[in-house]
Order: C-alpha cells, then structure tokens, then sequence
C-alpha cells in the first residue's frame, strides 16, 4: 500500500470472480464495481477480455498462456488493492492451481473468491459471443467447458448461482461479504 493510502486507512482488496464463459462474470463485476463506486469506494475492474487486448495479448490459450495470464492479472490487481482500490477481476480462471497461485501473489487477507456458479446449460443457452456454438463446431479448440476443463472452486468465499438468482440477488451477497470482512 502506497504511503498517501496508508495514511488514509485505505486497504486494498481484490474480488476475483471465476467461472465458465457466459457465466455472467462481468456482468456482476460492472455492477458491483457501480455499488461500490456510488458509495465513494475507490474501485477499478479488470475484465479477462479487455487483459486479452492489451496487458496479455499475443497469450494464447495453451496451459502455459493461461497460467501466465493469471498472474499477470494477479500482479496487475495486487498492484491497485496495494493503492487502495478494490480491485475487481472477471477471468473465467478454470485451474484451481492458478486461482491458488493468484491468491498467493495477492494475499489470502486481500483475496476474495467469488465462484460464479451459471451451470453449463445455461452458459450454453446465454452464449453472448456465439463462442460455445464455434466450439461445438470445432472452430475453436482449447474451449472452456467444452473442449478445456473447468475445475469448481472448492471452496470459495462465495458461491453466487447466478444462472438461478438475478444479479441484483447476486450483487447484494458479495457486497454484504464485502462489508463483512471489512469489519
């Protein structure tokens, strides 16, 4: 944590939401990072996608390029929960080797894992990009969930099914967690 920060009592934290694509990552990253940002929380959110274009492009999607785009993720969010921020990261994160590894790199105390638990089917039924069809069809390999595993967390700090409660639902659990570990 930076000495401005410090003196302020601020204390970095890092919300890191993990589970299949289309599971509604960030979705529920965008509305939390709004709840918090309307309560004059200092926040910034990171989102697989946008890492995908910049910080982490030219990665692909082998076991090596993964991992790597965890942890430059991890570090890149150790990096502003050490500002202050709440750092909020939307990564579909399939190994529980490298959400391990992402804990460790941020602090278990700064670390909250927030498993997005949107069954396969209905990932499949929302499939915003289309991208479980071209996988289905063989037009991309390395699919998570369909041609690349996907290993549930097992034991998160939160559990949101959100292909069952609405975000609203969903949103209101991790921020009541949130305020929880504030205390």
């Amino acid at each position: 944590m930076n000495a401005q920060n410090a003196a302020a009592g601020a204390r970095g934290r890092v919300v890191w939401l993990t589970g299949l694509p289309g599971a509604g990552k960030t979705t529920l990253a965008v509305a939390v990072e709004r709840v918090l940002r309307d309560r004059g929380e200092p926040v910034f959110r990171l989102d697989g996608d946008e890492l995908r274009r910049g910080l982490c492009a030219g990665l692909g999607f082998s076991a090596a390029d993964r991992a790597e785009n965890i942890r430059r993720a991890a570090e890149a969010a150790r990096l502003l929960a050490d500002a202050g921020l709440t750092c909020i990261v939307a990564l579909i994160s399939p190994l529980r080797v490298d959400r391990a590894r992402a804990r460790a790199i941020i602090s278990s105390d700064r670390f909250l894992e927030v498993h997005v638990a949107t069954p396969l089917e209905v990932c499949r039924r929302r499939d915003p990009k289309g991208l479980y069809a071209r996988a289905e069809r063989g037009e991309i390999a390395e699919f998570t969930g369909v041609s690349s595993p996907y290993e549930t967390p097992e034991a998160p700090e939160i559990r949101v099914p959100a292909g069952q409660d609405s975000v609203d639902a969903c949103v209101a659990q991790i921020i009541a967690h949130l305020e929880k570990r504030r205390r």
